[in-house]
């Protein structure tokens, strides 16, 4: 067997979680057999893995040149990667799509773009304009149904199954594409604190995993209801509150989250994205700099309720969009910092490619893959008024487990291995 090949097998087999990726989403070379064993047939049909029920899949796998007999250890990483909640499915490549499917994944991550920046705006404006008109009363009622669900962010939002499970979002998924990966098992007899990192420009990971079905997020973690924490004042803009509260979205102030966590029934999990808007503004591609050193407010919530804390880390998710980062001294970031504590958002300078091809600048995100890895819940205890002793200790478990989450994982997410989290 030639060196090179020896040398990726045994990659793939010491990275535990990562080498499942490797073995069964990227194929190796077709050794030369040993003498006496008769080499499988090539297969004729790259898309056939596509449309075969989830055991025929398995059964193609196994007779796959990817997973040859003479790998020792194929059906091992097979069943060890269904166990860990990795697909065993590789992913179409950009050739393996048809000029459909890659015109619907450009449309639906460019809508939820467009949603992101102007959605907001957008029907304040023509709810301010229709007032001068002789529709008036819409802009009026809904003024009237404003004020009436005035306390629905706080009590959790309010959910539409139907847009969870739009198509939009599996297209979205697939464009990056964007990766789920559980390391363990949640049990839906407790509550959970998700603590997602990075931030980046806005969230593709996090918000394509936990808000939507576009990854299969029900189906990985049965039994858990997912809460994403979003601005609060997001959730009170005409328009944008409705469609976001759709997805399963609540407001990230205290009064919203004790509500979550205080129902009867077991298995919530709220989402939160720690670094905020300060995040935002150290987004930068191939540097993974987390605001969370001072950042406490998750832990005493998670010790008020006794939920577990579970270290979230989306690889790839700064990858997306090309930044312009200003120097921390100069009247750029200054004004940055300014706006960020006035109106809770970062007015960041960003750019993707363009919507009709990848050779110039637009507001479409880079299609760099999203690995979303999901750690280890750590324990805490049920304390209604927590001693900042007892929030010091667990805030310094949770960026030790968060750390050794992107260690264990990086190299299988394509960092080099001299990569390592800052803290501020």
């Amino acid at each position: 067997m030639p060196t090179s090949q020896i040398r990726s097998l045994s990659l793939q087999i010491c990275n535990q979680q990562g080498c499942v990726k490797l073995a069964l989403e990227h194929r190796l070379p077709s050794p030369l057999p040993p003498p006496g064993l008769k080499a499988p047939p090539p297969t004729s049909d790259p898309g056939r893995l596509q449309a075969l029920g989830h055991s025929d899949q398995k059964d193609f796998l196994r007779s796959n040149q990817s997973l040859h007999p003479i790998f020792p250890g194929s059906e091992a990483l097979l069943a060890e990667g269904e166990h860990l909640g990795v697909s065993t499915t590789p992913p179409p490549t950009p050739s393996m799509k048809t000029l459909k499917k890659q015109w619907l994944e450009v449309l639906s991550t460019y809508q939820y773009v467009l949603c992101f920046l102007f959605l907001g705006p957008f029907f304040s404006l023509v709810g301010f304009f229709l007032l001068f008109t002789s529709l008036w009363y819409l802009s009026v009622l809904y003024l009237v149904w404003l004020f009436l669900d005035w306390d629905t962010p706080q009590q959790g939002g309010r959910r539409n199954q139907w847009l969870k499970n739009c198509t939009v979002w599996k297209h979205l998924s697939d464009y990056f594409p964007i990766k789920l990966v559980k390391t363990v098992e949640l049990p839906p007899d407790r509550n959970y604190v998700l603590l997602s990192h990075p931030h980046g420009i806005m969230g593709f990971g996090t918000v394509c995993n936990f808000s939507t079905e576009g990854t299969g997020c029900s189906q990985l973690f049965p039994g858990l209801r997912f809460s994403l924490a979003v601005l609060n004042c997001l959730l009170y803009v005409p328009g944008c509150r409705e469609y976001i509260m759709s997805c399963g979205t609540c407001s990230v102030n205290r009064q919203s989250l004790d509500y979550v966590l205080s129902q009867p029934q077991l298995g919530r999990a709220v989402v939160i994205m720690v670094g905020g808007a300060n995040e935002a503004l150290h987004t930068v591609p191939g540097e993974h700099c987390l605001t969370l050193r001072n950042r406490k407010g998750f832990v005493r919530l998670a010790l008020r309720h006794g939920a577990s804390l579970v270290p979230v880390y989306s690889f790839g998710e700064n990858d997306v969009f090309r930044v312009k980062a200003f120097a921390p001294d100069s009247w750029q970031r200054l004004f940055q910092v300014t706006i960020k504590r006035l109106l809770s958002f970062s007015p960041c300078i960003f750019w993707g490619r363009g919507l009709f091809s990848a050779k110039s600048w637009g507001l479409m995100p880079l299609a760099r893959p999203i690995t979303t890895v999901v750690g280890r819940p750590i324990p805490v205890p049920q304390c209604p008024q927590p001693t900042e002793e007892q929030v010091d200790h667990y805030h310094r478990l949770y960026m030790k487990a968060l750390e050794q989450l992107f260690e264990e994982h990086k190299e299988s997410c394509g960092l080099p291995a001299s990569t390592h989290l800052t803290f501020i």
